[in-house]
């Protein structure tokens, strides 16, 4: 019981959900959401959105949420308490996390390349060309890696020291960080949202956006995508959330919690997407395109078609742009230091070795291998191992996340507990969501993830590189997470 009583915890139930809020509300609410939506035909995709994170997203965060503060441990002796081998299974969804904010780093470093040119519109004319030959500098393919590029291993740096600075004095530390960096972006969003509504042709990327084509609710991939993007953004299966319950009181409140996270985020999402497709609409409009003409690549959203964009401003260009990469950067910042806080948690429980030092570890072995992401083939190995973590690392994690609950933990005790200090009360839906409906769905993702990598392969890339890149890193993580499972410590106490 001492051990608990020493633990760490959040200043308020606020500064707890604030964290939570900011480690969900991330870049991908600005780029990868809107891009989601703008290829799923627009406003059809917001009615399956909205259904899976009732059906999955909240019952999950509740889940994580619910099984850190009982617990009182991070991921890995979280699922350890409640079988021993399990807690190689939490190190592996926590070194998942650990594999993400070393690739996601790279959209940072971009970012503050860009907020630089930011002030005399360094891109020019000609975005896409500056994205891909001065920002990347990009080689042929990924078997041409070359040298790291000088601005993006200062941006990678940059990026790298601000989550040690603000990670290095624990949770507490964290918990006064996020009252500026979670209210900044939104602000930020605002701003640009009344910019990009004076726009002309901001209406029709509105109605674009906003407009279902219920056609489109047949095809079974909208589904798919919707349930895909709510795990994404929600930083679910990576052990973030059960380490950040891990620091909340044991009397805490959860169910309200999650779901005001839930919805905070997917809010968010939900109001960046009005930003991007007015200036969508605008972009549309200049170039005498339809709107769902005008990307072809999800990050050419953020560091192409908002570049051009904003090129071609009557006025104020280069505010409006440093006021766009400084929301990508305070949205990126808060869920790159929640993931790396998601992994290092587990050594602090086995080990109890000290915050800072762990901050300190992690970030002087981490930035060197990020490096790789920066040289002349890293935005390929960017692109694969995104897609192998986010499309089978993290959806095969929730798949047996909601099998370890449903099915071996008592999760109608654990209905129970949660409903003991519950604000919203939790019935048997929730039971059903997470034996049922969730995992059904995770399985019918993974199955077709398997079955296109199988007969189509990606994005043309080589299968030497996919299999490295991809399947080397998910199971680079899962021999990882069994080391540190056998590796003996006094405070391992299950």
């Amino acid at each position: 019981m001492a051990e608990i009583k020493e633990r760490e915890q959040w200043h308020s139930r606020a500064a707890f959900i604030m964290a939570a809020i900011g480690s969900a509300v991330g870049l991908g609410n600005v780029w990868r959401f809107p891009y989601v939506a703008y290829s799923s035909g627009g406003g059809a995709f917001l009615i399956p959105y909205f259904v899976a994170l009732f059906t999955a997203g909240i019952p999950m965060l509740i889940l994580e949420m619910g099984l850190g503060q009982r617990m009182q441990k991070g991921a890995p002796l979280a699922f350890g308490r409640i079988r021993k081998p399990l807690q190689w299974f939490g190190w592996w969804a926590a070194g998942l996390s650990a594999g993400i904010v070393i690739y996601y780093s790279t959209i940072l470093a971009w970012s503050w390349v860009y907020l630089w040119h930011s002030f005399d519109l360094g891109w020019g004319s000609d975005p896409k060309t500056f994205f891909n030959d001065s920002v990347l500098n990009i080689s042929s393919g990924p078997g041409e890696i070359g040298w790291p590029v000088l601005s993006l291993v200062i941006g990678m740096a940059l990026t790298w020291l601000t989550v040690y600075l603000i990670l290095r004095k624990g949770v507490r530390n964290v918990s006064k960080v996020v009252w500026v960096t979670v209210p900044l972006p939104t602000l930020l969003l605002a701003i640009l949202l009344i910019r990009g509504l004076t726009l002309p042709g901001a209406m029709d990327g509105i109605r674009y956006y906003l407009t279902p084509d219920f056609s489109k609710l047949a095809q079974p991939d909208i589904w798919l995508r919707a349930y895909g993007q709510i795990f994404f953004s929600l930083s679910l299966a990576s052990g973030v959330m059960i380490g950040y319950g891990s620091y909340l009181g044991k009397k805490a409140e959860i169910t309200n919690s999650a779901l005001i996270t839930g919805l905070a985020n997917c809010g968010t999402s939900f109001f960046a997407g009005f930003v991007v497709f007015s200036i969508l609409g605008y972009l549309a409009n200049v170039q005498g395109l339809d709107v769902d003409k005008v990307v072809t690549k999800g990050t050419g959203l953020a560091f192409v078609a908002f570049p051009t964009a904003i090129s071609k401003l009557p006025f104020l260009n280069s505010v409006f742009g440093m006021i766009f990469f400084v929301t990508l950067l305070t949205l990126g910042i808060d869920s790159a230091f929640a993931l790396q806080e998601a992994f290092t948690t587990g050594f602090y429980d086995k080990w109890k070795i000290p915050t800072g030092k762990l901050a300190g570890i992690f970030v002087l072995v981490a930035f060197p291998v990020s490096l790789i992401f920066v040289t002349r083939g890293g935005f390929y190995w960017f692109d694969i191992v995104d897609k192998w973590i986010c499309d089978f690392g993290l959806v095969l994690s929730g798949l047996v996340q909601c099998i370890i609950i449903g099915y071996i933990y008592k999760v109608e005790d654990f209905r129970g507990y949660l409903n003991t200090n519950s604000e919203v009360r939790l019935g048997k839906w929730w039971v059903w969501a997470l034996r049922y409906v969730t995992p059904a769905v995770l399985i019918v993702i993974l199955c077709v993830n398997f079955y296109t990598e199988i007969t189509e392969g990606y994005e043309n890339y080589p299968r030497w590189a996919t299999l490295l890149g991809g399947w080397g890193v998910v199971l680079f993580w899962a021999a990882l997470g069994y080391y540190l499972w056998k590796r003996p410590s006094k405070s391992d106490v299950l």
